[in-house]
């Protein structure tokens, strides 16, 4: 049952992440005063649908929340005659509508981000405690790390502290452990960099082999050699760091650049995956997201204010490429008619745009299942 609300939790995450995209294209539509016929969450049949006496606008709920649409009066026809037509509406207009769907995700990204840098933290670790018998006098609490030996601290445009550490780690572990060590000599420190009550300041950090004492299943005991820093947890007894909570106006500053590498985290995924560098199955439809977003936010609610930022920018930079169906591919289009003087014909675009929406469609499917089977 637990598990069953976590992923319809999900779902509304994810239609929420639609909706927010959809609105978009409605609110631009309704500012440069577009004729909008229907405002629909999903696709198939509808499951609720109202129609507004006023405006004679149909908003709809449909059984496959795939995805979802603004539909404006005349976008599928040449619009000739009809000044209401949204395709006799000026370019310059319309290309504002078909960007407004990605700059609401956008915006949605950085507000979110925003909100997990100020509650939660993410990629930048505070220290809040540290080993008595290693590096002493180096670390303090409170210590925030963005450096490891010049290397910055950024999961999108940067490298990931864990990684950094493990590395280090692993040379120190190799120095001490090769036949050529001569006892008596030490792993040379790293560098760390770390902002102090407002400073910055250049530590230097050892790696040092560490006797671990493992209580077996018999209940004998052994002991094992680590290599640690001063900031392990089982030497401490509690966790080491933190992810670092921003302030309201330092976290604003920072959603901006976390959301566009959000985004960019996506761009270089699917350049991973076009170029064969990572296997389809590492990718995931619709199904495959919501139960990744069930698992990890049932493990620890703070989850979710990671996927939505994510969720977020990975559907404006999938709706941005200028794909048939997909906002950039209209965007492309309306830019060659604005050029040429003409639009290309619109039974042409038309067809092309539902073969693309079929593609998508059928994409979405099979790397959904291919995600499960494989």
């Amino acid at each position: 049952m637990i598990t069953f609300l976590y992923i319809l939790l999900a779902i509304v995450v994810l239609l929420f992440m639609v909706l927010v995209h959809e609105l978009g294209h409605y609110i631009a539509g309704k500012i440069l005063k577009f004729k909008i016929t229907e405002f629909s969450i999903g696709f198939g049949k509808a499951i609720f649908s109202h129609t507004s006496k006023k405006t004679g606008e149909k908003f709809s709920f449909r059984i496959f929340p795939l995805g979802g649409y603004c539909s404006f009066y005349g976008e599928d026809e040449d619009g000739k005659g009809d000044e209401q037509s949204f395709n006799n509406q000026k370019p310059w207009k319309r290309i504002i509508v078909f960007f407004a769907g990605v700059t609401m995700n956008f915006i949605t990204a950085i507000i979110f981000s925003w909100i997990l840098l100020c509650t939660v933290g993410y990629d930048v670790p505070q220290i809040v405690n540290f080993s008595q018998e290693i590096n002493v006098g180096v670390f303090e609490k409170g210590d925030v790390i963005t450096h490891i030996d010049g290397r910055k601290i950024d999961f999108a445009f940067g490298e990931n502290f864990v990684d950094l550490i493990n590395e280090q780690k692993s040379e120190a572990k190799s120095f001490y452990e090769s036949e050529d060590y001569i006892a008596g000599q030490e792993y040379p420190p790293f560098s760390m960099t770390v902002e102090r009550n407002g400073e910055v300041k250049e530590l230097l950090v050892e790696v040092l082999p560490y006797e671990k004492t493992i209580t077996n299943d018999d209940g004998t005991t052994s002991t094992e050699t680590v290599y640690v820093m001063g900031l392990e947890s089982d030497l401490v007894g509690s966790a080491c760091t933190t992810a670092y909570k921003y302030g309201f106006f330092d976290g604003l500053g920072r959603a901006f650049p976390m959301a566009f590498g959000f985004a960019w985290v996506v761009l270089k995924s699917l350049w991973l995956l076009i170029t064969f560098q990572i296997p389809i199955t590492e990718m995931g439809g619709t199904i495959t997201t919501i139960a990744t977003m069930a698992e990890y936010t049932q493990l620890n609610p703070a989850n979710l204010l990671i996927f939505i930022p994510l969720i977020s920018a990975n559907l404006a930079v999938f709706n941005i490429l200028p794909f048939p169906a997909l906002d950039g591919a209209h965007v492309l289009f309306t830019t060659i008619e604005w050029i040429r003087g003409k639009p290309i014909d619109r039974k042409v675009e038309n067809t092309i745009h539902f073969v693309g929406l079929c593609v998508l469609f059928a994409f979405v499917i099979i790397v959904d299942i291919l995600h499960f089977v494989l």
